[in-house]
C-alpha cells in the first residue's frame, strides 16, 4: 500500500529534513500556545500537560495523514454566501469553517489570557489552590491541535508526495519539540515580557487565521520574521536589564 522503496533515494531524505524542518517551525506555535495553557496547572502536573497536548498534536497530524483525500475535499465548497460587493457567490468550504473556528478561539483565548497576567488573577489562583482542571486544559489543546495540524498538513502536502515521508518527518519533528517544550515553557513562563509577546504572536497568528478562512492568504513568511526580529529584540533587552546595576549610594561621612 504504501512505497518503502522511496527511502532509499538520497531526494527522500532531503525531502525528509525540510520537511521536518518546516514541521518544527510550523509547531512552534503550537508548543507556545500549550506552555502558555498548561502553565495555569499546578507546576507538578506541566510537564504532563506538555506531553499529552505535543502526542495528541502527533496523533491528529498522522490521522490527519492518512485521510489526505479527506482533506482535499475539504477545499470543495459546501455553500455559497451571496455578498453583493462580490462578483460571484463566496463558497464557504470545510477548511474555511476549521480555520475561522480556530483563528476566532485562538484570538479569544490569548485576549483573555493578556487580560488575566495583567489582573493578577493568575497569581491569586496559584496562590489560593484554585487550580484549572487538567481535562480543561486537555480539551483546550486538542481544539487549536486540531486546527494547527490542519494547517501543518496541508502545508506538507504541497511539499511532498509521499505519506511515509511525512508520517516520518511528523514523528521527527514532534520527538525534537518534546525534547525542547520544556526549556521553551520555562523561558516563556519566566520572563513576563516574552509571555505578553508569545500571546500577542498567538493574536496574530488567530487574525491570519480568520483572513485565511475568508480567503486572503498572507505570507506567513512575512509573519515569522515579525516575530524573530521582536523576539531578537525582547532577548537583547532581557539581556541588558540583566547586565545594568542599579547606582549604589554611598553613605554620606556626615551620618
Amino acid at each position: 500500500m504504501y512505497d518503502f522503496s522511496a527511502f532509499a533515494h538520497p531526494a527522500t531524505w532531503v525531502s525528509l529534513l525540510t520537511l521536518t524542518f518546516m514541521e518544527i517551525v510550523l509547531g512552534i506555535d503550537n508548543i507556545i500556545f500549550i506552555s502558555i495553557v498548561v502553565n495555569r496547572l499546578p507546576r507538578e502536573q506541566q510537564a504532563r500537560g506538555r506531553t499529552i497536548g505535543l502526542l495528541l498534536a502527533l496523533l491528529f497530524r498522522i490521522g490527519l495523514l492518512l485521510s489526505i483525500s479527506w482533506i482535499v475535499g475539504l477545499r470543495t465548497p459546501l455553500f455559497d454566501l451571496p455578498f453583493p460587493w462580490l462578483a460571484q457567490p463566496f463558497g464557504v468550504t470545510g477548511r474555511d469553517l476549521i480555520l475561522l473556528a480556530g483563528g476566532l478561539f485562538l484570538m479569544y483565548k490569548s485576549t483573555t489570557e493578556i487580560h488575566t497576567k495583567l489582573q493578577g488573577e493568575e497569581e491569586e489562583e496559584t496562590v489560593g489552590g484554585k487550580g484549572v482542571s487538567m481535562m480543561s486544559i486537555i480539551l483546550q489543546i486538542v481544539v487549536i491541535d486540531i486546527v494547527f495540524s490542519f494547517d501543518s498538513i496541508l502545508t506538507a502536502v504541497g511539499l511532498v508526495d509521499n505519506v511515509l515521508v511525512m508520517i516520518a518527518a511528523v514523528i521527527c519533528a514532534m520527538g525534537i519539540m518534546l525534547a525542547f517544550s520544556g526549556v521553551v515553557a520555562n523561558f516563556v513562563n519566566d520572563n513576563p515580557t516574552i509571555k505578553m509577546l508569545a500571546l500577542s504572536f498567538l493574536i496574530m497568528i488567530g487574525f491570519m487565521l480568520v483572513m485565511e478562512a475568508g480567503h486572503k492568504e498572507i505570507e506567513k513568511g512575512y509573519l515569522y520574521f515579525a516575530m524573530a526580529f521582536s523576539l531578537t529584540v525582547e532577548v537583547l533587552n532581557l539581556r541588558l536589564r540583566k547586565k545594568t546595576k542599579p547606582v549604589q549610594l554611598r553613605d554620606s561621612q556626615y551620618d
